[in-house]
């Protein structure tokens, strides 16, 4: 748990410097540092139930070699 807050952290002050960096602004800077992993997580799971999708596939095609030749 400690690897997974230490990484948030480091990722929201990644987002919120690069961010204020390029505009200057703490409010946009703040904005997207909130916003940006949000919506990264929103896409990590359709990202790992796409995965999943691939790994399922891939171990029914190893069972059954003759899937690949339909």
């Amino acid at each position: 748990m400690k690897k997974t807050a230490t990484f948030a952290i480091m990722h929201f002050a990644i987002a919120f410097g690069v961010t204020y960096l390029l505009t200057g602004s703490l409010v946009l800077g703040g904005l997207v540092a909130i916003v940006e992993p949000a919506v990264n997580t929103v896409a990590f799971y359709f990202h790992e139930k796409a995965w999943g999708l691939v790994e399922r596939k891939n171990a029914i095609n190893a069972q059954d070699p003759s899937v690949l030749l339909a």
